[in-house]
């Protein structure tokens, strides 16, 4: 059994892989008090929880892009699994089927997305990650990430918006019927999630013109079902892009 470990900004995902499926997909917030008898103790609690049996992951590679919190993860998981799992750092990248561009600064998020989509695709593929951030990763036939657009996250604007002005509530993210809204609320989600689903498709046809039409895109993140008017620009939607490519990698470690 594989383990892959995606600390985001939000959540961490924990993957268990085994025998061509996802045998459990674990999340809890990334911001508590962890520690590393913390974290055994909430996998073990959530893993017999999932009917996982006693047999224990023979390989775990963990991505993370807070580095406040890696360590104890990391630690937890040593304390559980008998051995220290693998992080994923610039020098692992050196041995991947694709070119990272700056290694040191590239969230190793956005890497594991990007050996999926050179995986599955050996083509120019533009993923689209809906998460705390909304980013644009592009990868070239080669395997070469040409390159990355950063932008607030659906849940960052709407938090933003709501902690830096008086009067203006927190609303869930769900897309109005409408253009514009005729309370507040319906006015924020239109303002919102209209405004992102023009932010998607401009950047989608702007690199799709780049690369003069030879272009894939795929979708992932926990958020990327919402903007429902963008299901006809994407080739795959699959909100496990990033665990995918996570396993690929500890794969081909494992090999």
């Amino acid at each position: 059994m594989l383990l892959v470990v995606d600390v985001g900004n939000t959540d961490i995902v924990f993957g268990f892989y085994e025998d061509q499926t996802w045998k459990a997909v674990l999340r809890t917030p990334t911001h508590q008090p962890w520690s590393a008898n913390g974290v055994v103790n909430w996998i073990k609690k959530e893993c017999a929880s999932k009917d996982l049996g006693d047999t224990l992951p023979s390989l775990a590679l963990i991505s993370s892009v807070v580095p406040s919190i890696s360590p104890q993860i990391q630690r937890g998981l040593a304390l559980w699994l008998g051995y220290s799992p693998t992080l994923m750092r610039p020098k692992l990248y050196e041995t991947l089927a694709i070119q990272v561009i700056v290694p040191e600064e590239i969230g190793s998020d956005l890497v594991a997305n990007a050996v999926y989509a050179h995986e599955n695709y050996k083509s120019n593929v533009l993923i689209v990650d809906f998460g705390t951030a909304l980013t644009f990763t592009l990868v070239n036939a080669e395997g070469k990430m040409e390159g990355v657009s950063i932008a607030p996250g659906l849940k960052t604007a709407v938090k933003s918006l709501f902690s830096q002005t008086a009067q203006l509530p927190e609303v869930p993210l769900e897309m109005p019927e409408f253009n514009l809204g005729t309370d507040t609320v319906s006015a924020i989600q239109a303002g919102i999630l209209w405004g992102y689903v023009g932010m998607v498709k401009e950047m989608i046809s702007r690199v799709k013109e780049d690369k003069k039409g030879d272009l894939k895109v795929v979708a992932t993140g926990g958020l990327s079902s919402i903007l429902t008017p963008l299901a006809s620009y994407f080739d795959e939607v699959n909100k496990l892009i990033t665990l995918e490519g996570l396993r690929l990698i500890a794969e081909r470690l494992k090999a």
